[in-house]
């Protein structure tokens, strides 16, 4: 088990990562047992390591307790066999808050999410993941999105600053961007694809020095999503093209149906394969019951008639 943010940022760069979603029950509470039995599931398949009450585990949803305790949850069932790195965010004061209690629970790094709401100047955005890293002593990977961008020069003094500042997360798809940071920083951070969906983006990302990205997709279709990644790092180029064709195209026009269904379909997909984790919280809504046919359909097609490039099934009915 990595000790240090380094060998943690190091380790989680050589491999997939994916964030299990967040399990709720009837009456719309974390449901810990079956969050647990998903997380090991999950590393039953090749996994780097492990985003807890992410974005796709619906972290804005959760209150803080419910951070902690998913969190926890995560952290009890992985046992240091792989990293995991907790999601974090809000404003700067509850976000350290947040950061410390995590960081109590076991993570093993943080993901900072951008700040709630407001849009900040390249000084206000350093002052807040200043804040965060300051706060804790594990590894803190800055999520680059929406109303938080940073530029190259503002991630370089922060580094400088907070040699536990070791990750980068993108989900900006600025490719300029990208590539300035990259050429600034060079292996000084690991680099983390957050597109969604994160596949469509992964072969030309690696280009710019992005190894690693956080697969939803592993949630429901682990063997499809490990051999994917397999074929990215391997830049073979027909099987990418292949596992883009005939799932992550037809995939990502069911998930553009709805506002919110990146996280969505993620849970459908779960229904779909017979292990359900609950619905989504609101404001998010789920895919209605014709679009999840559509899914099931679509998962069954890969499961029962690959593709030749793939030359196997990948995803095995529950």
């Amino acid at each position: 088990m990595p000790v240090t943010p380094v060998e943690m940022a190091r380790a989680i760069g050589r491999g997939l990562l994916s964030f299990p979603v967040t399990h709720f029950d009837a009456d719309n509470r974390f449901d810990v047992e079956p969050y647990r039995a998903h997380c090991a599931w999950m590393m039953e398949h090749e996994l780097a390591g492990l985003f807890a009450a992410g974005g796709t585990g619906e972290f804005f949803s959760l209150t803080f307790g419910e951070v902690v305790d998913v969190v926890s949850a995560a952290v009890a069932e992985c046992a240091g066999r792989l990293p995991v790195i907790a999601g974090c965010g809000y404003g700067t004061a509850m976000a350290v808050e947040l950061a410390k209690a995590v960081e109590a629970a076991g993570a093993d790094g943080i993901l900072l999410l951008p700040p709630y709401l407001v849009n900040g100047s390249q000084e206000g955005l350093a002052a807040h993941i200043g804040a965060v890293c300051k706060a804790v002593s594990t590894g803190v990977i800055v999520y680059n999105r929406d109303n938080a961008i940073i530029d190259d020069v503002t991630l370089a003094r922060l580094c400088d600053r907070h040699p536990n500042l070791v990750g980068f997360k993108d989900g900006v798809g600025d490719i300029e961007l990208m590539t300035r940071i990259y050429t600034r920083m060079g292996d000084r951070l690991t680099y983390i694809g957050g597109l969604p969906t994160a596949e469509t983006f992964a072969a030309p990302y690696l280009k710019m020095g992005v190894t690693t990205y956080s697969s939803a997709i592993f949630n429901f279709m682990p063997r499809w999503a490990s051999t994917f990644y397999k074929a990215v790092r391997a830049e073979d180029q027909a099987k990418v093209l292949a596992g883009l064709r005939d799932f992550v195209m037809p995939y990502i026009t069911l998930r553009n149906r709805g506002k919110g269904y990146a996280v969505a379909i993620v849970k459908a997909g779960m229904r779909a394969i017979g292990k359900p984790a609950g619905f989504v919280r609101p404001p998010l809504t789920d895919l209605n019951e014709r679009e999840l046919e559509e899914l099931r359909a679509l998962i069954a097609r890969v499961e029962t008639a690959p593709s030749a490039v793939f030359g196997e099934p990948l995803v095995r009915s529950v």
